[in-house]
């Protein structure tokens, strides 16, 4: 490349950068396409209602019983938003999403619990009363359900109803506008429709619409019905109408559901946590830049060039492919953000090792990149791992992060390995050849790592047995972490105030609100979060919607909280039981992964052993600090230590490259001590630097985001530096530990 051709190049790469800077931030056209207000926001942040529904039963449901029910559902969740989605969730359960609504309780209440739907008739074959009526009770019925299937009476149910609609018509006598629910039965239960509608107008009687246990509508039938399609009258307003339409749609799914999980979240809770994660994110970058500008001077412009690109690509990939950002996944972009630099201080180090050969900047820029390609390669690979096992085991907001993580890895590598690369030709080609632009690194005296194995060892076996205690302890007066009720079921309420509170003014003036409005004990109610935050969270056993709005009136009334900064959620104790047993899985599947990945790359288990090892033990530390300080343990947690498993490897895979790179001077005047202390010398201030500007990113999310980021970014400062520790201290060695003995193994068994 000519000076002229580098000169053409920088300028369109900085044209490139501006141009998709003002997409990620303006967008395309009035609609804004492609920036970052329209990107998809999860329940968690635009608010709404959030339902998982589980199929009543043992028995497997089949697939197209599966599809029917979630298409009805679809149909009626659409009725509330059109951006409602409704999927289905392993084999018996489907997730119900309406987003952007405004009273979310209300909804709630207005889906209910779906049911079994009947309609019976009013008299059986022998002319008997199937119902009566009294001025108190309503109606009742005279016999069980089982009864009447027996006997006939039911002459559909909720599964020979396709539509149910609320409308309205002119009556034909008096010429006034009368409110109806219109009626379409599919073929089957048009026949039986027909038969029993003309039995019921000859004898002068009515059909009851029966739902969940009560009388919902006992309309008189006026004529035979016989094409399908009937309509129901006598309503007062639409809004009954509606109501009635809306109670024979959810009784009209093909299987019986019940509610396992349900969320409310108002709006505003999301509203902060994206203006303090932009905040956040904004700071974070300003810092990198600084950083590496300082520390890696012309090769820091380079890397600041790529980041501002970096950023604006992630947020028109996520706008374009319509990727749902969620409340863990903004923690996934703002950590991927200082994960992004990681590839280039791997490269950069390299370089300057070459600039310290005495080679030429064009050389040292071309051989920098040669030699880290495979350390990058490997490293980001074992973090998608992580990522993969995150999007397929988990659900909901920890799929959203699990692809904002894997966009950001995508990216970074990107960016990297191509734009930084031919950025730092173009300097090169326009002349800046000198130096001191990009700093040098001469070779290091070796730390003697090996011989201080013992006392790394020392420290990390007192921090295993810290937290085996730590565990112990915590087991025999309960759980062994503090486990919210994603893991063991019941009602979490994240409340926003208006200022900031302590944990005494909780314990003295929230909780006794909430106690009163549910008729329980503040001992009852667990708090759950930072002190002197303006967000807190409350646990408690699981409410029923009833008591939820107790609960909102009372803080309305007593505190002046808004319901729209209050979210609620539900998790039964069956759901809480599966996520703990999925976190154990998904940790030890991508542990796995990642050993066999490792050990097939290198062509040595000593490397893939060794590595998982160090990981064991960094999230054996990161347990303690969740035994000992009481941190929350619910979904993030997954998230949380699978991100620590996968930064953590990523650090020892660089140390590992160096190994084996340098193996091939054992016997050249060096010993296997020897190679281990040299390479992890020449990668250390790699790895201390890369924690730095990873660090600077999750410590200001920890300071500014909201309670649940910060659930997520406190437990993850603890895992980039005991990742660090142990990549630099526990790693190497172990690699070491094993490496020879399976050499004495082999070179025994030789001799004998």
């Amino acid at each position: 490349m000519n000076k002229s051709k580098g000169t053409l190049s920088l300028l369109l790469i900085i044209i490139a950068i501006a141009a998709i800077t003002y997409v990620a931030f303006s967008g395309i056209g009035a609609k804004g396409t492609g920036s970052i207000n329209d990107i998809s926001l999860g329940l968690d942040l635009a608010g709404g209602v959030s339902i998982t529904y589980q199929v009543v039963g043992d028995e497997t449901p089949g697939q197209t019983e599966m599809d029917d029910t979630i298409y009805k559902l679809l149909q009626r969740a659409q009725v509330y938003s059109s951006e409602a989605e409704v999927y289905r969730e392993g084999t018996n359960r489907i997730n119900v999403d309406i987003p952007d609504v405004t009273d979310a309780n209300k909804i709630l209440e207005d889906l209910g619990s779906p049911g079994s739907l009947y309609f019976i008739a009013q008299k059986d074959a022998s002319g008997k009363e199937n119902y009566s009526y009294n001025y108190s009770t309503g109606y009742t019925l005279n016999y069980s359900l089982q009864t009447l299937l027996d006997n006939g009476s039911i002459v559909i149910t909720g599964t020979d109803v396709a539509e149910a609609m609320a409308g309205s018509q002119k009556n034909q006598t008096t010429g006034k506008i009368e409110y109806v629910v219109t009626l379409k039965l599919n073929d089957e239960g048009t026949k039986k429709f027909a038969d029993a509608t003309q039995k019921a107008y000859a004898g002068g009687e009515s059909i009851a619409i029966y739902y969940d246990g009560q009388f919902v509508s006992v309309p008189s039938v006026n004529a035979a019905i016989t094409d399908g399609s009937a309509v129901i009258t006598g309503m007062e307003d639409y809004d009954r109408a509606g109501e009635l339409a809306t109670i024979i749609r959810i009784g009209a799914v093909p299987l019986e559901l019940e509610e396992v999980r349900s969320n409310v979240v108002g709006a505003k809770l999301g509203e902060s946590a994206i203006k303090t994660s932009i905040i956040a994110g904004a700071i974070g970058i300003a810092c990198i830049i600084v950083f590496m500008l300082i520390v890696y001077r012309l090769l820091g412009v380079a890397s600041s060039l790529a980041l501002i690109l970096y950023t604006g690509l992630d947020i028109v990939i996520m706008s374009a492919f319509r990727v749902t950002l969620t409340l863990p996944g903004i923690a996934g972009v703002i950590l991927s953000i200082g994960m992004a630099v990681d590839a280039n201080v791997i490269i950069f180090a390299r370089i300057r090792e070459e600039l310290g050969k005495g080679v030429s900047v064009r050389t040292a820029v071309k051989t920098g990149f040669d030699k880290a390609l495979s350390a990058i390669l490997d490293g980001n690979i074992t973090t998608l791992i992580a990522a993969a096992v995150l999007f397929i085991m988990g659900t909901g907001t920890i799929k959203g992060f699990a692809s904002t993580l894997a966009i950001g890895i995508i990216l970074s590598m990107f960016t990297a390995l191509v734009i930084t690369k031919l950025i730092l030709n173009s300097f090169v080609a326009i002349g800046w050849r000198k130096q001191g632009f990009y700093g040098t690194e001469k070779e290091k005296k070796a730390i003697n790592f090996v011989g201080k194995r013992g006392i790394f060892f020392g420290i990390s076996g007192l921090a295993i047995i810290a937290a085996a205690v730590c565990l112990i302890y915590n087991a025999s007066t309960g759980y062994m972490l503090n486990y919210n009720i994603d893991f063991i079921g019941g009602t979490s309420s994240t409340i926003e105030l208006k200022e900031a509170v302590d944990l005494n003014y909780i314990d003295t003036n929230i909780k006794p609100v909430v106690a009163e409005a549910l008729g329980i004990t503040t001992a009852d109610i667990r708090a759950n979060t930072v002190n002197e935050s303006n967000q807190i969270v409350l646990k408690t056993k699981t409410l029923s919607q009833e008591e939820r709005e107790k609960v909102l009136k009372a803080l309305s009334d007593k505190l002046s909280v808004d319901s729209d900064s209050v979210e609620m959620e539900n998790i039964s104790a069956t759901v809480g039981n599966e996520m703990r047993r999925n976190a154990l899985i998904s940790v030890a599947i991508a542990t796995l992964c990642m050993l066999l990945y490792i050990s097939v790359r290198f062509k040595d288990i000593s490397f893939g052993l060794g590595s998982v090892l160090a990981l064991v033990h960094d999230v054996i530390v990161v347990l303690l600090f969740y035994a000992f300080l009481k941190w929350s343990v619910g979904t993030t947690f997954i998230a949380c230590m699978l991100t620590i498993v996968g930064y953590s490897i990523n650090a020892t895979i660089v140390i590992f490259d160096r190994i084996r790179e340098n193996l091939k001077l054992v016997g050249k005047g060096m010993t296997v001590a020897d190679v281990t202390n040299k390479s992890i010398t020449q990668t250390m201030t790699r790895s201390i630097n890369t924690s730095l500007t990873t660090l600077v990113t999750v410590v200001i999310l920890a300071i500014m985001g909201v309670s649940s980021i910060r659930e997520f970014a406190l437990p993850l400062i603890v895992g980039i530096v005991c990742g660090t520790y142990s990549s630099v201290c526990v790693a190497g060695n172990l690699w070491y530990a094993l490496y020879t003995w399976r050499s004495k193994a082999a070179a025994a068994k030789d001799n004998k």
